[in-house]
């Protein structure tokens, strides 16, 4: 499950709007950080972004898919909705939806 630098650079540039951004190279994918939050993860060439029970609804109207490596449970990242692929607004957006979701679990304000 590897991840392309080409792909993870095509990422980065999207989100860059979103601030100071961190990689950290992690079983095989990549983790992202903004602000020191993991907000994101990317995995065989596909972005996951932090979700919560009230963010759920989203995802799934935007026909996202939950990240369940090795057919393990599913974890609390979804895939990032393909219309905001091609919209670095839209992704930006969700990426701030993503990075409050990690605050919040910190108990910090993003």
């Amino acid at each position: 499950m590897a991840v392309s630098s080409d792909y993870l650079d095509f990422v980065l540039e999207q989100l860059a709007p979103v601030g100071p951004l961190t990689s950290r190279r992690m079983f095989g994918g990549v983790g992202l950080y903004a602000q020191g939050l993991f907000f994101a993860l990317v995995d065989d060439d596909t972005l996951y972004l932090k979700g919560d029970e009230a963010l759920r609804p989203d995802f799934e109207a935007a026909g996202s898919i939950q990240f369940a490596p090795f057919g393990m449970s599913p974890m609390a990242y979804w895939t990032a909705p393909a219309e905001a692929l091609d919209d670095p607004d839209l992704m930006v957006d969700w990426a701030r939806r993503s990075i409050a979701v990690a605050a919040a679990r910190k108990g910090r304000k993003p």
